[in-house]
């Protein structure tokens, strides 16, 4: 038998739903050069499988589980009722409470089982890969150099966008926002 690939990050989501928010983090993950994986494991719909995935990422040498979930968001604190690795739980949005109920759970988690709990949905995934990225520089030096190059990527981005609205002014700039976006 095959020995499993390496990871660095066990990814669950509760639904394939999440998928197209959380991959998000997995873009992160990818440009820091991380590895990872990704599982569709539902809490309440799929408990079993879900430690079944946190013990074979654990095999596989997950240092770090990014849990996205949405509604009651069980998922993470779950998840770490069965690993003492960090946790990272990034709410989804939903349609009757924007994700907000998905938020409380994640952040309402008992005494001495910790979820670090990011900005509900696509940022929060980003900022979610991020944070595993600054994780797992304490110790890897590659990483830290990826993050401090990425620092200064964001730095020079806010600097050009500030360079750009002197140039042509509020109004002109705005203007191009709102084509670009489509508004």
């Amino acid at each position: 038998m095959d020995k499993p690939k390496r990871i660095q990050v066990a990814i669950i989501v509760g639904s394939d739903s999440d998928l197209p928010s959380i991959s998000s983090a997995a873009k992160v993950l990818d440009n820091f050069g991380i590895a990872y994986r990704i599982n569709v494991a539902s809490a309440h719909r799929t408990p079993a499988k879900v430690g079944t995935v946190v013990r074979e990422s654990e095999r596989q040498g997950a240092d770090i589980f990014i849990c996205a979930a949405g509604m009651a968001a069980a998922l993470p604190g779950v998840v770490a009722a069965q690993t003492i690795k960090p946790v990272i739980g990034v709410p989804m949005e939903g349609k009757t409470l924007a994700g907000m109920d998905a938020l409380f759970s994640i952040v309402q988690m008992p005494p001495g089982i910790p979820v670090a709990a990011v900005a509900i949905g696509r940022a929060g995934a980003q900022n979610a890969g991020v944070l595993a990225a600054q994780i797992l520089a304490i110790k890897e030096p590659s990483i830290r150099k990826k993050l401090a190059e990425y620092r200064k990527k964001l730095a020079k981005s806010v600097s050009d966008k500030d360079s750009r609205l002197q140039k042509i002014g509020l109004e002109k700039y705005v203007e191009i926002q709102k084509a670009q976006s489509g508004r």
